[in-house]
């Protein structure tokens, strides 16, 4: 009784919050603004969360489809040198269920399974924040081998798919396939509250990058169907049928993905698959007993929903990246690990580090950011620890010159902006030890003083988010952040060190030490990289 009486309590104070929220700020774009500021962790107090979290109670990270027909994926063991997934030299590989299932593989299953002592957990090649994987994916295709046309969930527990839809007439032709990701919310809402809109759109940038460059493994080219609305997204993988996710968690549209050279959706398509469409199956319930309600989420995504719009812009043809490592790819995309603390005597070379965030410059449109129409809304900045041959200090990475210029015009005036390298736009603002204001606002967390480097993020926020129609580019602005994220990851890993993403941050603390003020620029993202400290009482096992 009293933990029912905790619950309703716990939920009318999420429904005051919210109705409170809409009173104030009625506009699409008002709510969203108003739901970042609120979200911020601040000196004083972190953002409305749980009080505390029963990890016996953890909602199951895996969705299932009890009813549906399950097909079993091949593995697969790709032998192709990093460097070469940027090269363009690799030959395109036909449209299979086995490369479907290589995609799959390398972009989102399981990658290891750790154990310490009696407690065991797995990773997947497409990282989450808190290990939660709010992400959700669904293959539609026509006819592909043994596989009807129809849609399936795929599901990373078993590496296998789940036939969630049949379609009786054939609107897609063989071998014509698309990726659909989803989120559920309250995967990560169960640990961050309001935060979690947040890490959930984060979530579905990393995801889009691994499939982006498990594709580059089969020489496949990816593209979102940036014209499509969040109702057809759902429509066409079927979360928007509300009698079979009542009672359990709804799952909100993200995005498609187009594979190769399967032809743009068209609305007569995306309606001739919704009335040609068998469903079977049931959504799984995640929690059985959930605690408190955060309807603020609920709120921010029917704010966040995104209309149909203009077909995109077509795709700027990929440049050539030369990278340094001959590392075998699928290795380096299967053994990406967050590190839990860095080796704080360890140095990292120049060089690594210009590769690192060469790899990061979008204007040579090779992947993952080939995959972005859009250009570059995201800045480095980096705090700079321990590199060899460069200055402990502050410095920063405008992605673009209009950036570069915006940036100075509203930066501390004091900033020297020295450029480090004539290849790269690297510039020191502030010479001195960055450590301890490094780990104060990444939440006192010691990973962001004792790597070679950390960086938050800066958004174009203003400038993106002016009309009330803009405010589903919000999430846009998150899975830009996720993309480069997943681009550190893999970078870090091929160099020789480690990443980790940092979603704890205090936001404006480190906005004040920039000088800035207003909403022109936000950081939405944290991230460092070092030596990790090996834990030798881990064990790493094979997932499957």
């Amino acid at each position: 009784m009293k933990k029912a009486k905790q619950i309703k309590q716990n939920r009318r104070f999420c429904q005051t919050m919210v109705g409170l929220a809409e009173q104030q700020f009625p506009s699409q774009l008002s709510k969203v603004l108003a739901y970042h500021q609120r979200s911020k962790h601040s000196v004083h107090h972190y953002a409305p969360g749980p009080a505390s979290i029963d990890w016996e109670a953890q909602p199951s990270p895996y969705r299932n489809y009890p009813g549906c027909k399950l097909m079993a994926l091949p593995f697969q063991q790709p032998s192709i040198p990093y460097s070469r997934l940027f090269d363009n030299s690799l030959p395109t590989t036909v449209v299979t269920l086995t490369a479907i299932a290589q995609l799959l593989e390398y972009g989102l299953s399981l990658s290891a399974k750790k154990v310490f002592g009696k407690d065991s957990w797995t990773v997947r090649c497409n990282p989450s924040s808190g290990n939660l994987h709010p992400t959700e994916a669904y293959l539609i295709c026509g006819e592909l081998d043994q596989l009807s046309p129809g849609v399936y969930h795929y599901q990373s527990q078993h590496h296998q798919l789940a036939q969630r839809a049949t379609f009786s007439t054939t609107p897609l032709s063989p071998g014509e396939c698309y990726i659909a990701l989803s989120s559920v919310h309250w995967r990560e809402a169960w640990k961050y509250g309001e935060r979690a809109y947040r890490y959930c759109q984060l979530d579905v940038g990393h995801a889009i990058a691994a499939l982006r460059y498990s594709a580059a493994l089969l020489g496949w080219q990816l593209t979102i169907e940036e014209q499509l609305s969040d109702q057809q997204i759902a429509a066409l993988c079927g979360i928007d049928r509300l009698d079979e996710y009542h009672g359990v968690e709804a799952e909100s549209p993200d995005l498609l993905l187009r594979i190769g050279h399967s032809p743009l959706l068209t609305k007569q398509v995306i309606s001739e698959i919704k009335k040609s469409a068998q469903w079977f199956g049931m959504p799984s319930l995640l929690d059985a007993h959930p605690f408190y309600e955060w309807q603020i989420i609920d709120q921010l995504t029917t704010a966040c929903k995104k209309p149909e719009t203009a077909p995109p812009r077509p795709a700027q043809a990929r440049t050539t990246r030369h990278t340094i490592t001959e590392k075998d790819a699928a290795i380096l995309i299967k053994q990406r690990r967050s590190a839990l603390a860095f080796q704080p005597d360890k140095t990292m070379s120049k060089g690594a580090l210009l590769g690192i965030l060469k790899a990061l410059l979008p204007e040579l449109r090779h992947l993952p950011f080939d995959l972005l129409t859009e250009n570059p809304r995201l800045h480095p900045v980096l705090f700079i620890h321990r590199v060899d041959d460069l200055e402990p200090g502050l410095y920063t990475l405008p992605r673009n010159e209009s950036a570069k210029q915006a940036m100075q015009s509203t930066m501390d005036k004091r900033f020297v902006w020295q450029q480090i390298d004539d290849q790269l736009p690297l510039y020191l603002l502030e010479r001195g030890d960055a450590q301890s204001i490094a780990k104060r606002i990444s939440c006192h967390q010691a990973i962001a003083a004792e790597s070679a480097f950390s960086l938050g993020m800066l958004a174009e926020f203003g400038a993106t988010l002016q009309h009330d129609g803009d405010a589903w580019r919000y999430r846009q602005l998150y899975w830009e952040a996720g993309i480069i994220g997943q681009t550190l990851y893999l970078e870090a890993e091929a160099h020789g060190y480690r990443g980790t993403g940092i979603g704890c941050f205090l936001d404006d603390l480190f906005h004040q030490l920039l000088g800035l003020q207003g909403q022109q620029f936000q950081s939405l993202y944290h991230f460092t990289v070092g030596t990790p400290v090996v834990d030798e009482r881990i064990s790493t096992l094979s997932p499957y």
